[in-house]
């Protein structure tokens, strides 16, 4: 198989089952990263290691036991048999993109820019969302400020309809005194 082909196989939806939020950051693990670069997570792990001047915590992180965990029984299960030996590394958008640089293959930089392509799309869909949600906010406070206008005008209403059943009642009284 040529790496033409494996990179049309590589889709955005493999991407994005692939990515996390882990501390409010979204990542995606050593593995996982591993695995679309065509290369084993222990030489990936190596590499970060040997440049780990590059990878400050805020580019890439090693996860705790309990957020593996957490991971694991959401979407990461090990196949029957299979066991880690270490912790995954978590890697940002940034750490990402310094993993080509580390690689250094063809592969990891047309990978890079796919995964990269989808970070971007993802933080345009989070502003879309942001957006619409502000949209959205200001609709129901104009519907809001409408429904107490409304109130306020059904509420005269009634009181003129109160009025005009009054001075009815007043009007079918038989008037006291004399009667020509």
């Amino acid at each position: 198989m040529n790496q033409e082909n494996s990179q049309i196989l590589i889709t955005e939806e493999i991407i994005l089952s692939k990515i996390y939020n882990v501390r409010g950051k979204q990542v995606m693990l050593s593995q996982d990263l591993a695995e679309l670069y065509e290369v084993e997570t222990k030489m990936l792990n190596q590499q970060v290691k040997r440049n780990n001047g590059k990878f400050p915590e805020r580019y890439m992180f090693q996860l705790t036991q309990d957020e593996h965990d957490r991971l694991r029984s959401q979407n990461v299960t090990l196949k029957r048999g299979q066991h880690i030996k270490y912790l995954p590394f978590a890697f940002t958008e940034h750490g990402i993109l310094m993993l080509s640089s580390v690689l250094r293959s063809k592969r990891a930089d047309q990978i890079n820019i796919l995964i990269i392509d989808t970070f971007v799309k993802i933080r345009e869909l989070v502003f879309l969302n942001k957006d619409l949600a502000n949209q959205l906010e200001q609709v129901q406070n104009r519907l809001t400020k409408h429904d107490s206008q409304i109130r306020i005008l059904l509420e005269y209403l009634n009181h003129l309809e109160e009025l005009k059943d009054k001075e009815l009642e007043q009007k079918r009284r038989p008037r006291i005194g004399f009667k020509p």
